[in-house]
């Protein structure tokens, strides 16, 4: 019984000493890459990394998707230990990264992959990351707000000529106030946040001044007050409602969620809906606020040249074969992709028709960024609604983001 007992245990030891040797074995030949894609997009990334790893690379990708991504890149780093070979970023996170010092340059992979370059790519997601003249990420897509409408409801409201030239006005929203039968609304609430920062853009302002934060400015005002206009006529989503909801129900002729969302919306029975630009104060100018998801490498001692060579290897495979990327409802950045006849067929590719749409994608990349975000999503509800003094409230949001810098300078987060 004890020989067998033995027998056993050193069968256990050889069997994990195997899969330990084989998991040792498999990080040396193996890209480890880092997504925050916790959504249904999370599954199309790991079919693109399906659909590589099947065509035998000599180094193949595992895709870790990461809550809480960004906490986490944080604590690899600063230990030095597991940080990731590749990984997924936001647009706005380059600047900051960048002046920490924690993401390499793209440029020996560039070199090795020619194909890699601006000319391929959407032009304002390849330059978000670029950084005094150094490129620190290739682009995946951009992901923008857009607008999305019920064509039954506006046909049954004789609206269908706001979609004429495909900039829907804020007078145009109002001229329906009283025409609407109880429960029916013109516009929701979902992104907010977004929809007032195009309206900076569409008010020919900006977020800063000379790298400063510009938050409590006649421009962040006038944007506020404009479409604050919608919610005094009664015509936006009660406050407290889930306007998302309440278009997928029938009830809202406007919708200003993401491109990410068509896919949801596709899967509403009797929902007949299409996608147009974000709503604008003048038909003159539009924007529609974008982000982009950005393949980058952070600092890694431990990452080997092989290593490299298969990044570079994995995203000229992405840049060729990313249609699958357009299922999750992005616009891909690759232009062999969002030009293809095939990516036609996609909701999404309204916003790469032409020259004028793809202006329209406006991603900041103001160092910034995120804290300026952060204030206009807590407290644009509030002000839009008439909950608060908006003269009052942007003085505090204009502090909210100071202090946000003086935590971040001091090193506290």
């Amino acid at each position: 019984m004890k020989k067998k007992t033995l027998f056993s245990s050193l069968v256990l030891v050889l069997s994990l000493t195997t899969v330990l040797a084989g998991c040792s074995n498999e990080d040396k030949n193996m890209i480890t890459f880092w997504t925050p894609l916790t959504g249904d997009d999370g599954a199309y990334m790991d079919q693109l990394v399906k659909d590589y790893n099947a065509t035998n690379p000599e180094v193949k990708v595992k895709h870790v998707i990461t809550a809480d991504m960004y906490t986490k890149v944080s604590t690899v780093l600063n230990s030095g230990k597991g940080v990731p070979d590749l990984a997924i970023i936001h647009a706005d996170r380059v600047p900051g990264f960048v002046k920490q010092g924690v993401l390499e340059p793209m440029t020996d992979l560039i070199k090795a992959q020619p194909e890699l370059k601006q000319d391929n790519y959407l032009p304002q997601a390849w330059s978000t990351g670029t950084v005094d003249g150094t490129q620190y990420t290739i682009p995946l897509d951009i992901h923008s707000n857009v607008m999305y409408y019920n064509k039954d409801l506006l046909k049954k409201y004789n609206a269908e000529s706001f979609l004429d030239d495909n900039v829907v006005t804020i007078d145009e929203m109002l001229s329906l106030q009283g025409k609407l039968d109880e429960g029916d609304y013109i516009v929701n609430d979902a992104l907010l946040g977004w929809v007032i920062l195009a309206q900076i853009q569409n008010l020919g302002g900006d977020i800063q001044e000379n790298g400063k934060p510009a938050v409590n400015t006649p421009v962040m005002k006038q944007a506020l007050e404009s479409v604050k206009k919608v919610a005094d006529a009664g015509l936006m989503t009660p406050f407290g409602e889930d306007g998302y909801l309440m278009f997928q129900s029938g009830n809202v002729l406007f919708s200003t969620d993401g491109t990410w969302s068509s896919t949801a919306h596709a899967g509403v029975e009797g929902l007949n809906f299409g996608v147009t630009n974000v709503y604008s104060a003048a038909p003159d100018k539009f924007t529609n606020r974008s982000s982009s998801h950005l393949f980058t490498m952070l600092k890694n001692k431990d990452r080997t040249e092989a290593k490299v060579a298969g990044i570079g290897n994995f995203l000229e495979f992405i840049r060729t074969n990313s249609l699958e990327w357009a299922k999750a409802g992005q616009i891909v950045a690759s232009k062999q992709v969002n030009e293809s006849p095939e990516y036609k067929d996609y909701m999404q590719s309204f916003f790469t028709s032409n020259e004028k749409e793809i202006q329209s994608l406006y991603i900041y990349t103001y160092e910034y960024y995120p804290y300026i975000a952060e204030a206009v999503d807590t407290y644009c509800g509030d002000i839009v609604r008439g909950n608060v003094d908006i003269d009052e409230t942007l003085q505090t949001m204009q502090k909210f983001v100071e202090d946000k810098i003086a935590e971040g300078s001091s090193g506290a987060k």
